[in-house]
């Protein structure tokens, strides 16, 4: 039987101020219904009696997530598996820049099927993947010749270990957020930067399509950030941020998402505009993008 867990203080700060913002509903998986719950003094938002650790996987078992998948079938998906291959350049280019360096030792937390992970390797990094999806790590192997870990070694990893950590979206899928941030902070080197890109409900396209807004990905995403409230968690943890980056292609991905969900198919000429409209509010402003790349330091 699933376990659901019901917050009355915030995950992020701990206040026990909280108001209900909208009713979101599952188009991946389930087609359940799911609460989202704002913090009003940090302003994370979140997904309230979510399926605990134990009991959410099933919520990952559909072919249309695609971050596990490989498929190009659809539209969606060949266009998200075409501009992946365009962004594995550009992520790595950044880690890159922002650490100085050409190699070193990398962490990919939530690697999916390697992609990224395999990119890094490639480019003569040393690279430790973990992902905890079994049917993940097996593609990683066959298709991007990477061996994956288990999730599961993340909190046995070493003390000042890792000269870059990447989370591309997963931090909002991470059940022990605390735990997490106080550990990845113990493992980045000392001169390490940390790379986390989440959805930010803050953006434009988010606006447009309110419950439709496909990044609210309910239940998987437990957390649905703003740039205040990851700015507190980091604080929090005595990190800090030092660069916001927009990640300017999700803003089209997640508004073709939002208006399949909203209207039983794609429209596409809106989907673009909405999606140009979202990316020209976060021009000069990274912190309204639809996603937002996080590079913290200790």
């Amino acid at each position: 039987m699933s376990q659901l867990i019901h917050y009355t203080n915030c995950p992020a700060c701990g206040s026990s101020s909280l108001k209900s913002i909208l009713t979101a509903k599952d188009y991946t998986v389930s087609n359940e219904l799911f609460t989202i719950v704002e913090c009003t003094d940090c302003t994370l938002r979140f997904t309230q009696d979510v399926p605990d650790s134990n009991s959410i996987g099933p919520y990952y078992k559909s072919e249309n997530y695609i971050s596990h998948s490989n498929t190009s079938k659809g539209f969606i998906n060949s266009l998200y598996q075409s501009v992946r291959k365009r962004t594995l350049k550009q992520k790595r280019k950044l880690i890159e820049k922002t650490t100085g360096l050409k190699t070193g030792k990398l962490l990919d937390v939530g690697s999916g099927t390697g992609a990224f992970a395999s990119e890094m390797k490639q480019a003569g990094w040393q690279v430790t993947g973990l992902e905890p999806d079994e049917d993940a790590r097996k593609v990683a192997v066959q298709i991007n010749n990477v061996e994956l870990n288990n999730i599961n070694l993340f909190y046995e990893l070493p003390e000042n270990n890792f000269d870059a950590i990447t989370m591309w979206h997963v931090l909002e899928h991470v059940h022990d957020l605390q735990g997490y941030i106080a550990k990845l902070k113990s493992i980045l080197k000392e001169n390490g930067k940390l790379f986390i890109a989440v959805p930010n409900y803050t953006s434009k396209d988010a606006a447009i399509y309110k419950e439709f807004w496909a990044a609210y990905d309910v239940p998987r995403h437990l957390y649905h950030f703003s740039p205040q409230s990851m700015k507190m968690l980091i604080e929090k943890h005595g990190m800090k941020i030092e660069q916001y980056k927009p990640m300017w292609y999700d803003s089209f991905y997640v508004s073709m998402l939002s208006s399949k969900y909203k209207n039983g198919k794609i429209n596409l000429i809106a989907s673009f505009f909405n999606g140009l409209r979202s990316n020209s509010k976060a021009l000069g402003n990274a912190q309204r993008c639809s996603s937002v790349i996080y590079i913290i330091s200790k």
